[in-house]
């Protein structure tokens, strides 16, 4: 699915995710608000709060009323890709096994 394919508020949770994947956003920023965001995307603001529902909902963000929206710190994790997360369990698995090998090495020595 290409940027054009997404409805516009799924373009502004897909973009704010990217931004905390990459590390441009992180624990606690402050988001720009709603107006900001209504400008940059070009859209109205009815869809920067349906785009900042879904964030909450999916555990990026934190929203204090009249102060403005915030990202978890909590919100790598809910972003990471699936893969890369389950390859970083894969190899702490492999890190854990090679130093058991090599325990089991030196005491046959």
């Amino acid at each position: 699915m290409t940027a054009e394919d997404l409805q516009p508020y799924q373009r502004i949770v897909q973009d704010v995710k990217d931004e905390v994947r990459l590390g441009r956003l992180g624990s606690n920023d402050k988001l720009p608000s709603t107006r900001k965001l209504a400008d940059r995307y070009n859209v109205a603001p009815g869809t920067v709060q349906r785009a900042l529902a879904e964030l909450r909902a999916a555990g990026v963000i934190y929203s204090h009323q009249g102060r403005g929206s915030y990202i978890r710190e909590s919100a790598i994790a809910s972003v990471a890709d699936p893969t890369s997360v389950a390859i970083q369990r894969l190899e702490e698995r492999v890190a854990d096994l090679t130093r058991r090998l090599e325990r089991l090495e030196a005491d046959k020595d």
